[in-house]
């Protein structure tokens, strides 16, 4: 059986191979559920941080998925994060900031999407992982006890996820090869049936 390490890394691999539209959409995908996760949390358990950036998340969709006109939302929506009290190097002095999951995959697939750059959508991989992670810390914690035995499962469940996400999307390759240049409104609207809704499944 595979680790999570060797499939950490094929993901990897297999991103840096795929075209920059691919990239997008895997990125999109990987930050939709943890979004999808964060947005479902108790209200008092949200981040006010993580939440301002469900629009910017919803525009990355729109750009990933062939509709050219969103390269300004997301433009702007990047521009506003950096200009807000959120962005900032205070450390623990500062306000709540992008160092949450579902925040920083966002900012990261909004990037992929702007720049077509591969590191981006491999961080957005590894921030799914380390929100994994996370959830399984904070779990052990509240029992004050040991991590469960089943932790590196949890992580190579997500990537094999995270694999079959990319076979998904490889069969739409054509489509994509050249979505930032924007695709015809009836290939965008049957992406979204096609593409949006399995890829932001948390199941």
């Amino acid at each position: 059986m595979d680790t999570w390490q060797e499939l950490s890394m094929l993901v990897e691999e297999r991103l840096k191979a795929a075209s920059a539209g691919e990239r997008g959409v895997f990125a999109a995908g990987a930050a939709e559920r943890l979004m999808s996760w964060h947005e479902a949390l108790p209200e008092d358990e949200r981040a006010p941080s993580t939440v301002s950036l469900r629009p910017l998340l919803d525009s990355v969709w729109e750009g990933v998925l062939g509709d050219s006109a969103a390269f300004s939302a997301v433009k702007h929506g990047v521009g506003e994060y950096l200009l807000s009290e959120y962005c900032h190097n205070d450390g623990q002095d500062g306000p709540d900031d992008a160092d949450e999951s579902a925040a920083s995959a966002t900012l990261y697939a909004a990037h992929a999407y702007l720049f077509s750059c591969q590191e981006f959508a491999v961080r957005t991989s590894g921030r799914a992982v380390e929100a994994i992670d996370q959830h399984l810390e904070h779990l052990a914690e509240q029992e004050e006890g040991e991590l469960p035995e089943d932790t590196d499962e949890a992580l190579v469940l997500e990537l094999r996820r995270q694999l079959r996400d990319l076979d998904l999307i490889a069969r739409y390759s054509n489509d994509l090869r050249h979505s930032s240049s924007g695709l015809p409104v009836d290939t965008s609207v049957r992406l979204r049936v096609e593409l949006r809704a399995p890829l932001s499944s948390r199941e």
